[in-house]
């Protein structure tokens, strides 16, 4: 085992040793009661958010006509593999835990617009569940984090398509609705249709008072320089890079 490896997960595995300890702090500065499933009411960006649907529902229908022509989870971040645990879960990144993806906002420019109006952006992307896609029961990693989903293309047949999160939410989504979670609660997913789902998803961070989001802050800054969050962007590159290979390789061909 090298050093390299021996250290990445020795970090990831003392960090989520910590995590618990460190939730249970910033709990204590909670800007809001908690639940599994928030209001809306709670977050006054969701109307500007759901009033731009058509917009980015017309660049992803656009950039994602073959939805294999983007990466899966568990491709750009090993760590998911758990849960990611086949190729029909999909995705593409515009940001990832505070770091825009420059060259992908590019390709999905009035979305990259419309994320900057969000406040305590963390993460987007395009998240795409292939048909017959199933991500097991999971929980997130942190508190510190509120997930996102904005509807974008849902199959017709919407109750199959779905998914649980904490006790007793079954959450079926819609074309231009948000659901604002805590995927700290354990959530489960399913496309048992023969239809692809592709939604917005974005994280964003837990609205905090002082100090907890001192904390958060810190923690956040932290994670942007960790093997976590690096790996994934050079696994990113990686993936953009072997791709422009194959698309060029039938052109060579065609021109010799």
């Amino acid at each position: 085992m090298s050093r390299f490896k021996f250290d990445r997960e020795t970090l990831i595995t003392t960090a989520l040793r910590i995590l618990p300890a460190f939730d249970r702090l910033l709990m204590r500065s909670a800007a809001t009661k908690e639940y599994e499933i928030f209001p809306n009411s709670l977050f006054p960006w969701t109307d500007y958010l759901k009033a731009q649907t058509p917009v980015i529902r017309a660049e992803a229908e656009k950039l994602l006509q073959d939805r294999m022509s983007v990466p899966s989870v568990r491709e750009i971040s090993p760590d998911h593999a758990k849960i990611a645990v086949d190729d029909k879960w999909r995705s593409f990144f515009l940001w990832g835990y505070g770091v825009k993806i420059t060259d992908n906002c590019a390709k999905c420019p009035e979305t990259a617009k419309i994320l900057e109006n969000i406040p305590g952006l963390l993460t987007a992307f395009y998240s795409v569940m292939l048909k017959g896609a199933h991500v097991p029961l999971h929980t997130g990693p942190t508190k510190a984090i509120l997930t996102t989903h904005l509807g974008l293309i849902i199959p017709r047949e919407r109750e199959k398509c779905h998914m649980t999160v904490g006790d007793n939410n079954n959450v079926v989504w819609k074309e231009g609705e948000i659901v604002i979670f805590d995927d700290m609660f354990p959530h489960e997913v399913w496309n048992d249709t023969d239809e692809d789902r592709i939604i917005l998803l974005v994280h964003i961070k837990r609205p905090l008072k002082f100090p907890g989001s001192v904390l958060r802050d810190l923690f956040f800054s932290a994670l942007r320089a960790s093997p976590f969050v690096r790996d994934g962007l050079r696994n990113l590159d990686a993936w953009k890079q072997n791709n422009a290979v194959a698309d060029a390789a039938p052109e060579r061909l065609a021109a010799e």
